[in-house]
């Protein structure tokens, strides 16, 4: 079963842009979800982050990845593709 993968993100956010960049070069399909374009999401966001307020907040699953930073270490100790079923496509709301 494939699990999906949300990131709350904004708009020009460097560390937003550079994990998406990484979701991408993987063809993972995720759920972009924009917490300036949909201030509600913002509340969803930080419960299920456990408080954190910062953007981009990454979710495979209910698994909460963290930041950009904290995606990139998990890709580089080649925990990233374990947590994956790889897809090539991709969703924004």
């Amino acid at each position: 079963m494939k699990k999906e993968i949300t990131i709350y993100t904004k708009k020009n956010c460097p560390y937003c842009i550079r994990a998406k960049m990484l979701l991408d070069s993987k063809k993972v399909n995720y759920t972009e979800i924009d917490v300036e374009d949909h201030p509600e999401q913002r509340e969803v966001m930080i419960t299920r982050s456990n408080g954190r307020k910062t953007v981009p907040q990454i979710f495979i699953g209910e698994f909460h990845v963290g930041g950009c930073d904290d995606l990139y270490a998990l890709n580089d100790s080649k925990r990233f593709d374990s947590l994956l079923n790889l897809s090539d496509t991709r969703e924004e709301i």
